[in-house]
């Protein structure tokens, strides 16, 4: 059940971790986490996301900030009274145990009736479809079962948080899909709070309720994949999210005949007049602006009039079945106050057939849905 006054069952605040020798793993994180809330944390490696995991779970000291559970602060407890699961790369399953042995073991270390941990152990089992496999031991089963094995330890103590350090990474690709449903369907039938820390951005992307970014310890953002997507706060979050990510393309606002206009190399976007005063400060500035590859040689920029186009010689084309996205080089003219030279993008054009490498095209810009940044801060400016 949720909580009263929308209370959040899991409260960050401004979580710190500093290792000896003054490495910086965690600066200033804090967030709420609802009740039942699957949060998704993605980053590059390094970024803090296994350490964030980790002092939630007690296994790392808080170096400043506090965690809160319900309202009790989680800071100096150990592991075992925290009301957490966490589920980790390895699985960390005991090889002389059997499955049902190790689904079992907390539950007998807390004095569980014997007869309540033959039961709960064999409904879990059923649940996660290894009911047969309780006595076989994990170096008779794949990866994939041991990762169900493990999953079924974590459910059985029925914390009110569970916690995944990329318990994916190990398995095959098809395995992964696989279990990136199991694991979501699972959240929905325990209804419970879960945070999956992943590097996968296609997991995170597809399971999280949010998704958190990280960069060197920081956070970029926290939003909905929708949002995570089409409205990235910053350069960073942009060019990360997404496969491939966003396109960056350094420019300048400049007058051109007919009014501002954004001035690449390659391309010139006449402004249009909805968008002109969110740029009026960069007038004669540097910017990045944005474009995702599926917005790149779309139907929808052939159709429109007014957008620019970008002629570009095709480096590598990348074929995924009934889509294609094209590796590019594109060369123009530097701009005043701009750089010229070679620049590499991509795109995802609906049509897929006939493109091949050496290949020198012309692809419009549905221009309308992009963003632009300050190259400075890397912060979005609409």
């Amino acid at each position: 059940m949720g909580f009263p006054n929308n209370m959040p069952r899991l409260k960050l605040e401004g979580l710190s971790k500093t290792y000896p020798g003054g490495v910086k793993a965690l600066d200033g994180f804090s967030l709420d986490i609802a009740d039942r809330e699957f949060i998704a944390v993605v980053g590059p490696s390094g970024c803090g996301k296994s350490t964030l995991l980790r002092m939630i779970a007690g296994l790392d000291e808080v170096s400043a900030g506090r965690i809160l559970l319900d309202e009790k602060e989680l800071n100096g407890l150990p592991p075992r009274d925290r009301d957490t699961a966490i589920m980790f790369q390895n699985y960390a399953l005991f090889p002389h145990m059997t499955v049902a042995e190790n689904m079992a073991f907390g539950l007998k270390l807390r004095k569980t009736p014997r007869a309540e941990v033959a039961s709960r152990v064999a409904e879990t089992a059923r649940l996660l479809g290894i009911a047969d496999l309780l006595g076989r031991y994990p170096g008779e089963m794949s990866g994939g079962q041991r990762q169900r094995a493990a999953l079924g330890r974590a459910i059985l103590r029925r914390p009110k948080v569970f916690l995944f350090d990329e318990p994916l990474s190990n398995l095959d690709a098809k395995m992964r899909a696989q279990m990136r449903v199991e694991i979501s369907r699972l959240h929905q039938s325990l209804a419970s709070t879960m945070i999956f820390v992943t590097h996968d951005q296609v997991e995170a992307m597809t399971m999280g309720d949010r998704v958190v970014v990280l960069k060197d310890g920081v956070m970029q953002q926290a939003a909905d994949p929708d949002t995570l997507y089409r409205h990235p706060a910053n350069a960073f979050v942009a060019s990360f999210i997404g496969s491939p990510g966003m396109n960056l393309f350094p420019g300048r606002i400049m007058d051109v005949t007919g009014g501002p206009a954004f001035v690449h190399p390659s391309f010139t976007w006449k402004l249009p007049e909805a968008v002109r005063p969110r740029l009026a400060g960069y007038q004669d500035r540097d910017v990045l602006f944005g474009i995702r590859p599926e917005d790149i040689g779309s139907a929808e920029a052939r159709r429109a009039e007014g957008g620019p186009s970008v002629t570009a010689v095709i480096g590598v084309v990348e074929r995924l079945g009934g889509q294609a996205c094209l590796y590019l080089q594109a060369e123009g003219e530097p701009a005043a106050g701009g750089k010229g030279g070679e620049l590499t993008f991509a795109a995802r054009p609906e049509q897929a057939q006939g493109f091949h490498s050496g290949q020198k095209v012309a692809l419009p810009i549905a221009a309308w849905n992009g963003k632009f940044f300050d190259p400075a801060s890397g912060s979005s400016i609409f």
